[in-house]
């Protein structure tokens, strides 16, 4: 055996080792994640079929009353943003190990007390209220768990390959939905709908109690990347150096609106796809819960397997070409999905939305690599929770609220077509502006902020 075949086998034994270690992270990191987004998509699903009838029943009009619905919904979305900045603080600071461990509490404890609200027959006013306090509880802390995840494996991941394990987060999301509208749609079939309507939904909130107990424990068992733990030492070394949200908008301005305009069309496009349509299936074709909750399900399969593989694409062909592919067809997908619906064929309307969910995952498998190569490490928790959340009151928490609005206005869904065309034009512009970060190491991003900055990087900053 000669030397160098001798040298080579540790080289593969680390190398097998450190993919050991990154899926155990990714895993955490899939875990918690699931929990957070199951809770945050079953109050979407819950909107659109339930609480229009439980706490808001004295509405003029059926779609007013979704309407309603839809816009304590958009109360999460405008907490995303100030648990963003509040928990992106605290895990530039303290790390995102912790910081995940909190929102998952506290997000679980919201969304077990939803099942347990009165409805507005027994209680009055005092229903809606409740609902709301508690949806803000639940998107405050949604808005601190997605940044803490997807960099807990970005600044875990080897260069070459971050778009892949980072989209692993992004695949989490539609298991979250895929096991609320599992859990939905169970309900649906076993109970009669006064049954369903009365107390059948509420199980499905109570349920997140128990993986909410499981994803703590799994995140109580992994580790601070060391680029991270480095950067902490240095911010505590030399006490000019700043971090966190303030920092951020003040050096990186740019960052912040680019990621909001990477955001923007993807988070309109999702929304229409698993919020609006169920609206528009249902009001104006008349389909039954269950055949709705069918057709999200096997979508969500499939969003779910293709989203890996995107971000396996983004670390081969580059983070732009990809995105900028789904802002091109996601800005098709309303001219055809909405016909596609209109044929009330089961196969094509599933297709539909599978289809949308495809374009849709070309954006969003490639996000956590693009926002972590967009921010240095002492500031990237805040700078990708900016981005991300706040884009979200301008985008997700308006869109089923406006193509409702659409089509109740004028009885037809081309204007929703042409809401998202112009989001997508909007995405498209903020990806050409943005330079291409494939295969970038995270800290040579750190060593271009020291010296943009004028910050004296020590050997330990260095790392290896």
């Amino acid at each position: 055996m000669s030397a160098n075949q001798r040298s080579a086998k540790p080289a593969a034994g680390q190398d097998r080792t450190e993919t050991s270690g990154l899926k155990k992270i990714v895993g955490a990191s899939m875990v918690g994640t699931v929990v957070e987004w199951y809770e945050f998509f079953l109050y979407a699903t819950a909107a659109s079929l339930v609480f229009a009838t439980v706490f808001f029943p004295n509405a003029d009009t059926p779609l007013d009353a979704v309407i309603a619905g839809f816009l304590t919904y958009a109360v999460g979305f405008i907490a995303r943003p100030l648990g963003g900045i509040f928990f992106g603080q605290i895990g530039d600071k303290l790390g995102r190990k912790h910081t995940l461990q909190v929102t998952i509490i506290l997000v679980g404890v919201a969304t077990f007390l939803m099942g347990c609200l009165p409805g507005f027959d027994s209680i009055g006013y005092w229903a809606p209220a409740l609902l709301v306090i508690l949806r803000f509880i639940q998107g405050f802390a949604v808005g601190g768990e997605w940044g803490g995840a997807v960099l807990l494996v970005a600044e875990h991941s080897p260069n070459k390959s971050r778009g892949f394990w980072s989209s692993w987060p992004q695949a989490a999301v539609p298991v979250g939905n895929l096991l609320a509208t599992t859990v939905l749609l169970t309900m649906s079939w076993i109970l009669p709908e006064d049954e369903f309507l009365s107390w059948g939904w509420r199980v499905a909130f109570w349920l997140s109690a128990v993986i909410v107990v499981i994803g703590y424990y799994i995140r109580t068992h992994v580790s601070e990347a060391p680029i991270f733990l480095e950067a902490r030492e240095q911010v505590e070394r030399e006490k000019a150096i700043s971090y966190g949200v303030f920092e951020v908008v003040k050096k990186y301005p740019k960052g912040i609106l680019g990621a909001m305009g990477l955001r923007f069309a993807e988070n309109i496009l999702y929304y229409i796809i698993v919020a609006f349509s169920i609206v528009y299936l249902s009001q104006v074709h008349g389909y039954d819960t269950s055949q709705l909750l069918l057709a999200l399900l096997i979508a969500h399969v499939i969003h779910f397997l293709v989203i890996p593989q995107v971000g396996r694409l983004s670390d081969r062909f580059g983070r732009k070409p990809v995105y900028l592919a789904g802002a091109i067809l996601g800005a098709s997908w309303a001219f055809f999905a909405f016909p596609m619906f209109d044929t009330q064929n089961p196969v094509i309307i599933v297709l539909a939305i599978t289809i949308g969910l495809c374009f849709h995952a070309l954006m969003y498998a490639g996000q956590p690599a693009i926002m972590a190569e967009m921010f240095p490490t002492r500031m990237r928790y805040s700078g990708v929770s900016l981005g991300y959340q706040v884009t979200s009151i301008l985008a997700g928490s308006l869109a089923p609220i406006i193509a409702t609005a659409i089509l109740r206005d004028t009885g037809s869904w081309f204007g929703v077509a042409l809401y998202v065309l112009g989001a997508c034009v909007v995405t498209a512009i903020a990806v050409l502006t943005l330079r291409e970060t494939k295969g970038i190491s995270l800290r040579d991003v750190d060593a271009a902020d020291a010296e943009r900055h004028g910050i004296k990087v020590t050997q330990a900053s260095q790392g290896s």
